[in-house]
């Protein structure tokens, strides 16, 4: 018998791909950002063994702004399915747990269905029905992004793609990440930043619109949802687009080694085909636009991470102690 005050919900759908690689794009977190629009970034918390723990950051709040909140999840790989509970719920919501559970039609299709048991304070009936609806519309949306997505991507593998980015930096991974965070001062440090306009109405959230030069001289505007981490990594995803793009995550990190700071700028990206020929000309190819983009984001990141490089080279008070000698060896007349 149900519980009083708890209601079911079961919503599905069927994916043109196959149900392990489905399952997958749900069991790995590091994909959301990726399947889901208003997923921004998921990062894992300390948990008991066999279940995970995470932190997660999306736009499905009021008005778009940033939300984060902690989710409880137990992956089930040989029953492809994952059991997830919220770890703190806002009123009226007393309680919210489900389940994906990814079914194989046939080789190439697959049958997802997502579950939710959710309770209201006070066992309140309206607010039951008001809690039902929110759950619908985001059950139905979140099922539609992840058909559209993984039909996408299984479909034409060379449209989404990956790659990275690397400096070595004599220098505190502080000064290089403090750098990159204060993206608020880039039209003054770096050439390829026309304007910024950068808010933090939450610390460690960020919303980040600039204006960017090309090569050819044309401008570009784009925004993005960062969340910071400091003084190792910055996570971001890019909600305003340029043409050839429908998607664009990715993250700096700055980690310190025993030869300097590994500083790196990560970016996953998905070209939008239905531009690369009004962008690029009528006879450019998928191939084509990888190269552009891929030299474009490239041409930027390398630039910011040298300007960081240099910024953090000339901080020599805050470097630390286990670089003196290097340090000694970059003074004025001996650069290398």
């Amino acid at each position: 018998m149900k519980q009083a005050g708890v209601r079911q919900t079961a919503h599905e759908i069927t994916v043109a791909a196959p149900a392990a690689t489905v399952h997958r794009l749900i069991a790995d977190v590091d994909n959301w950002p990726s399947t889901f629009p208003a997923t921004v970034h998921v990062s894992h918390e300390e948990a008991p063994e066999g279940e995970q723990r995470l932190r997660v950051w999306d736009t499905a709040g009021a008005g778009g702004a940033v939300r984060t909140w902690r989710l409880r999840r137990i992956v089930q790989d040989a029953d492809l399915r994952v059991n997830f509970e919220l770890l703190a719920t806002e009123a009226p919501v007393a309680s919210m747990g489900g389940a994906w559970l990814v079914e194989p039609l046939d080789e190439n299709s697959s049958r997802v269905r997502l579950f939710h048991e959710f309770r209201a304070e006070g066992e309140d009936p309206a607010a039951l029905d008001r809690i039902g609806e929110r759950v619908a519309r985001e059950a139905e949306a979140e099922l539609a992004a992840l058909k559209r997505n993984v039909e996408f991507t299984h479909g034409a593998e060379d449209v989404t793609f990956s790659f990275e980015d690397t400096v070595t930096i004599d220098g505190s991974a502080k000064d290089a990440y403090d750098f990159v965070n204060e993206a608020h001062l880039w039209s003054e440090r770096l050439p390829h930043v026309a304007t910024v306009r950068l808010t933090e109405d939450t610390p460690g959230v960020q919303t980040l619109e600039m204006d960017t030069r090309a090569k050819d001289g044309s401008v570009h505007t784009t925004k993005s949802h960062r969340v910071t981490f400091p003084h190792h990594k910055i996570a971001y995803k890019q909600v305003t687009l340029p043409a050839l793009m429908t998607l664009h995550t990715g993250y700096w990190t700055f980690r310190d080694t025993d030869h300097g700071v590994t500083a790196s700028s990560q970016h996953t990206v998905t070209l939008n085909t239905d531009n690369i020929t009004r962008i690029l000309g009528p006879d450019a190819t998928v191939a084509d636009a990888r190269a552009y983009v891929h030299t474009a984001l490239s041409t930027n990141s390398l630039a910011t991470l040298n300007h960081a490089k240099t910024h953090a080279e000339n901080r020599p008070e805050t470097r630390s102690e286990s670089h003196t000698e290097t340090r000694a060896e970059t003074l004025p007349g001996n650069k290398r």
